[in-house]
This record gives C-alpha cells, sequence and structure tokens, in this order.
C-alpha cells in the first residue's frame, strides 16, 4: 500500500476505539478487554485491518484491542498464538501466507502452520497487480507486449515486489517461467519504497497490490498489465486477468485473517465467526476496505482451514523450484 493510501487508512484506523468485551460466548473478568495480536508495527495494512474489525466488534458489544508485536515478518506474533489460553480472549489477525507459504520459504518456524492456529474466518482479499513504469516503453500494453520487451531488453528483466517470500514475489516468477525468461527479482521492504521508485522509473516492473496502485491510475507514470485474481478487480476493470492473458496458471491473491488458538472450542469459534460476518457488513468498516482497494471477504471456519491447506499444497513446488530459502 503506497504511503498516501495507507496514511489516509491509518489516520482514521488509529481514531478508532481499542478496547473492548470479549465474545460473550466466553468467561471473562468483568470488564477485561480481549487482544488482537498483529505482527507489524502500527499503521500498517494489517494493522489497520484489525483496527477496523476491532471498532466493529466495539458496535456489537464485543471489545478487543489492537497488540503489535512487530517483527520477524509477523512471525514473532504467528508464534505467539499457540501459548494463548483457548478462551478467545487472545487473537491473531495475519496474512494468510504466514500459513501457506512461510513454511516452504523459511527453514524454521516458531510455530507449526498445521496445529498452532484455528481459522476463525478472512475478512479481506489483497488482489496482486502487475504495473510497468516511464522506463518500460508506451507500446507495452499487455503481457505479452511486456515479455517481448524483456526478451529484446536484458536491462529491463527484473520486477520488484513489496518483500522476498511474498504472494507478489512467486506470482513473478511464475510469470518468468511462463514466459521462458530469467526475470530478476528485487524485494523491497515494504509497498511504499517500491512505488517510490516504480514511479520515478528507477524500476521497470513492479508486482504488488491493488491497493499501491489505486492513487496513481490517472497519473501516467504507471500502466497496470495484470491482475492476479480468478476475476478482474472492481478497483480496475479495465484491467485484464493473467489468465485472459494466456497465463491461467497465474493467480492468486492474499487475505488477511483471524485465527484462535489451538483448542479453542468449536462453539467458540462459531461464535466468533458470526461476529466477523456481522462486522464485514459494517458501512464504515466497507467504506475503510474500499477506499484501498480491499475487497471485504468472509468464509465458514472448516471452508477457511480447507482453502490454507489447499494454497499451503500449492505453493510448495512453487517455492522449491524457485529455489528461494531463508534462514532469517
Amino acid at each position: 500500500m503506497n504511503a498516501l493510501t495507507r496514511r489516509r487508512f491509518t489516520q482514521a484506523a488509529l481514531a478508532l476505539p481499542a478496547a473492548g468485551w470479549l465474545p460473550r460466548a466466553f468467561a471473562q473478568s468483568q470488564g477485561s478487554p480481549g487482544k488482537l495480536l498483529v505482527g507489524y508495527p502500527a499503521g500498517g495494512t494489517l494493522d489497520t485491518t484489525a483496527r477496523q474489525l476491532a471498532e466493529a466488534w466495539r458496535k456489537q458489544g464485543r471489545h478487543y484491542i489492537v497488540d503489535n508485536r512487530a517483527g520477524a515478518a509477523g512471525r514473532i506474533a504467528s508464534g505467539q498464538l499457540k501459548r494463548e489460553k483457548p478462551d478467545a480472549s487472545v487473537l491473531l489477525c495475519t496474512q494468510a501466507s504466514a500459513l501457506t507459504i512461510y513454511p516452504h520459504v523459511y527453514s524454521k518456524l516458531a510455530y507449526d502452520p498445521a496445529t498452532d492456529f484455528v481459522p476463525v474466518s478472512p475478512l479481506v482479499i489483497a488482489t496482486c497487480a502487475l504495473a510497468v513504469s516511464s522506463a518500460v516503453p508506451a507500446s507495452v500494453k499487455s503481457l505479452q507486449d511486456y515479455l517481448a520487451w524483456v526478451r529484446a531488453t536484458p536491462a529491463g528483466a527484473s520486477y520488484a515486489s513489496p518483500a522476498a517470500g511474498s504472494v507478489a514475489h512467486f506470482l513473478g516468477w511464475q510469470l518468468s517461467e511462463a514466459g521462458g525468461l530469467k526475470l530478476q527479482h528485487v524485494g523491497y521492504r515494504g509497498s511504499a519504497p517500491a512505488m517510490q521508485d516504480l514511479l520515478g522509473g528507477q524500476i521497470p516492473a513492479y508486482l504488488g497490490f491493488v491497493a499501491d496502485f489505486l492513487p496513481y491510475l490517472q497519473s501516467g507514470k504507471l500502466r497496470i498489465l495484470a491482475v492476479s485474481g480468478e476475476q478482474r478487480s472492481r478497483f480496475m476493470p479495465a484491467v485484464p486477468t493473467f489468465a485472459e492473458q494466456g497465463f491461467a496458471q497465474i493467480r492468486g491473491a492474499e487475505n488477511y485473517g483471524v485465527f484462535a488458538p489451538p483448542g479453542t472450542p468449536e462453539a467458540g469459534v462459531r461464535a466468533l465467526h458470526e461476529a466477523m460476518v456481522v462486522a464485514s457488513k459494517d458501512p464504515g468498516l466497507r467504506a475503510a476496505f474500499d477506499q484501498v482497494g480491499l475487497e471485504v471477504h468472509t468464509q465458514a471456519p472448516d471452508d477457511y482451514a480447507r482453502q490454507i491447506r489447499r494454497e499451503r499444497e500449492a505453493w510448495g513446488p512453487v517455492v522449491r523450484a524457485s529455489g528461494f530459502r531463508s534462514d532469517e
């Protein structure tokens, strides 16, 4: 998410009340708020997502505070969840890639993605998009144009992503393979610096989130070539998907969801899920996410768990074939 969009979203989120009551289905001392663990600093996309959820829950009489445990690409907060009581007093709001991609990327994890999380529901989906900068000729208007330009211009054979080991990183690697190229990946530390270099023409291409590009669609400084969803993004309806351009295997998106500690009773998980469904219909929450290009989406706990397992299995061969690993 670029700095301008993030600032608007953050200002709204930081103004939200953060404390509140736990789901009534769980015993808790009177007046004691629950916690939503977030593995990134205040002001980031996950943090603001959690704060919007906390505010929507507050309106239901369910009070949570956002507890930022920043560090290690969210892995510190993820590792903490398994140590919490299974009474819904502490929940985790994180990106699904922590359970689907990280197990294949990191040689050591402080958690077991298969047993240390109880999926409750996703809340939003962040679709990826590929954009090219002013460093790429104006005649490049499609994926095929872009691949042809790269073949003819070896100096342009690179693409950036907001982070090494991210969904965007591996979508780019898949495009490289499908196009018979060797695109060099440049991993940034977040969307903001990557967008700055893209807008300045310092990098030829960037695979980031739809939200990153929305404020700049009319700037003339970038062109969006494809989106990674199964359908076109309603925020960029004129931009075709990778599949529409002959790359059906290149699809995927990040989602931000809520997870409970292992051992949380099924009835409690259902209560939390129902509370998230109600929250997802809150006009203020939907308006905040619409502003930054995030699609509100909920899913039953069992369906979410199955989706995570499928995606973990699907990303494994991709990550292994890319050769990327991290001992960080």
